[in-house]
């Protein structure tokens, strides 16, 4: 398929897929007019990144675990373990934030906010 008949399919601009190619994320033959031509199971792989993006994962997260899961007989299970090794991640942010607002909190309320307080 066609750049544009991918960017339909996947809801994705054409620069959107040219991006994705140049890192490396899908694939494409050349024509012998220059135009790429995109496996039909291109499609399912551009779902595929966009749903881990919108699950916070940056793409060269998605790059350097893409292969395997695309090659896997059976993907659901290494998928599941990289859904719990970010959900892992975002705990401990989450955790970090808390100390960290916790802090800044007993600063607002400290008579000098620039002094770390006493004990702590």
């Amino acid at each position: 398929m066609l750049i544009g008949e991918l960017a339909a399919a996947s809801g994705l601009s054409r620069e959107a897929l040219r991006f994705y190619e140049q890192q490396g994320l899908i694939r494409a033959r050349r024509l012998g007019n220059g135009y790429r031509d995109y496996p039909p199971e291109v499609v399912a792989l551009v779902q595929y990144i966009r749903t881990a993006q919108q699950l916070g994962f940056t793409l060269a997260e998605i790059g350097d675990r893409l292969p395997a899961i695309w090659d896997a007989p059976e993907p659901g299970p290494l998928v599941n373990q990289v859904l719990a090794s970010k959900l892992g991640e975002i705990d401990a942010r989450i955790a970090a934030l808390q100390a960290l607002r916790q802090s800044l909190a007993e600063r607002v309320a400290a008579d000098c906010p620039l002094q770390a307080a006493q004990g702590s």
